[in-house]
C-alpha cells in the first residue's frame, strides 16, 4: 500500500514537494502518480498546483484524475497545497473557471484599489515571499509550529469561503485573507510549505503523523 501519493495531473512542483515527504517521512512508501487506482489505494493524499487556474482545471480533467481527487477528499488524510487549495472552491475569477466545489466559496484576485500597506505605499502582485500567519484556532497540523510564524507565498488570486469556520489560517497583504483551510480530513494551504523551511517541514511530518482528525 501506498502510504503517500503526490497527484500527478500534468501540473505543480511535484519534485520539490516529494523530495520534503521523503525527508520528514524516510520510512514512508511516497510516490508521484498520475495512476488513479495507485492514488486511490493511497493511505494519505496530496495536491500540489502551480500555474493558472484554467491551466490547472483543464489538465486535471484531461487526466481523468478528477473523481479520485473528488473521492480522496472525502475519505482520507489531504493536503491541498495552492491551487491544490484554490481548487476546492467553487470557481476561481481566473478565467472565471468552475472548479471541484467540495467547499462553498470563490478565489478572487487582490484588488488593486487596496494594495497599499498602513504607510500608502504600493503591494505589488503576485503576492511573493515570507509572511507571518495568524492561526485561526488550533489544528493537528499546527503542532509545534508558532502562531506568527513565517511561510512562503507566491500567488495573485486566494479563497474566499462562505463558511468562516473553514479558515485555519489568515495572513495579512495588505487586509486579511485565508490562507489555510480545514474540515474533517482535509487540509489546504496557499502557502507552500515544501519552500518553507524548518515551518513547512513540520508542517508536512505533522501531516504524515497525522490521523485525518482536527
Amino acid at each position: 500500500m501506498i502510504d503517500i501519493a503526490v497527484v500527478d495531473y500534468g501540473m505543480g512542483n511535484l519534485r520539490s514537494v516529494y523530495k520534503a515527504l521523503r525527508f520528514v517521512a524516510p520510512e514512508r512508501r511516497i510516490e508521484i502518480s498520475a495512476d488513479a487506482a495507485l492514488i486511490g489505494r493511497a493511505a494519505r493524499v496530496v495536491v500540489p498546483g502551480q500555474s493558472a487556474m484554467p491551466d490547472t482545471m483543464r489538465a486535471l480533467k484531461a487526466s481523468g484524475l478528477e473523481p479520485v481527487v473528488k473521492e480522496m477528499a472525502t475519505s482520507r488524510p489531504f493536503l491541498g497545497i495552492c491551487l491544490g487549495l484554490q481548487m476546492l472552491f467553487e470557481a476561481s475569477e481566473e478565467g472565471d473557471t468552475p472548479c471541484l466545489g467540495i467547499f462553498p466559496g470563490q478565489v478572487q484576485r487582490f484588488r488593486d484599489q487596496a494594495m497599499r500597506d498602513a504607510n500608502g505605499n504600493r503591494l505589488k502582485v503576485p503576492h511573493m515571499g515570507w509572511t507571518p500567519l495568524h492561526q485561526a484556532r488550533p489544528h493537528a497540523l499546527w503542532r509545534d509550529i508558532g502562531d506568527g510564524t513565517r511561510f512562503y507565498f507566491a500567488h495573485s488570486y486566494y479563497p474566499v469561503p462562505v463558511d468562516s469556520t473553514l479558515t485555519a489560517a489568515t495572513v495579512d497583504y495588505p487586509l486579511p485573507f485565508t490562507c489555510a483551510v480545514g474540515r474533517a480530513n482535509i487540509f489546504a494551504v496557499q502557502f507552500h510549505p515544501e519552500k518553507s523551511h524548518t515551518a513547512g517541514l513540520q508542517l508536512l511530518a505533522n501531516f504524515v503523523a497525522w490521523d485525518g482528525h482536527p
